[in-house]
């Protein structure tokens, strides 16, 4: 078995671990309010971290204005409620144009 196939395995059997602690400690185990609020503060600022580096970089550097303005664009929409056909496009479009103007 080479290494990959054996990292492979061990990630897959990590993530079912993960996936079946859930379920199996639910109602043994009470967090304190606090402890909640941290995850989920936590959980607020991982996927800010996952946005701005996939708006902003690109091959270990920045990724040019189209795309930072697209996402920008997308999360208005979003925020205004726009169905989700409407902001996908909406983002795709801007950075579109941005990019035709020679925004890369």
């Amino acid at each position: 078995m080479s290494a990959t196939v054996a990292m492979i395995l061990a990630l897959a059997v990590g993530t079912y671990a993960f996936r079946l602690v859930g379920p199996a400690l639910h109602g043994r185990v009470e967090l304190p309010a606090r402890v909640q609020e941290l995850l989920s503060a936590g959980a607020v600022v991982l996927l800010t971290a996952l946005l701005a580096t996939g708006a902003l970089t690109e091959g270990g550097g920045f990724a040019g204005w189209a795309r930072p303005v697209g996402v920008l664009v997308a999360g208005v929409l979003a925020w205004r409620e726009a169905p989700f056909v409407v902001v996908v496009l909406g983002a795709a479009g801007t950075a579109a144009v941005l990019r035709t103007f020679g925004m890369a």
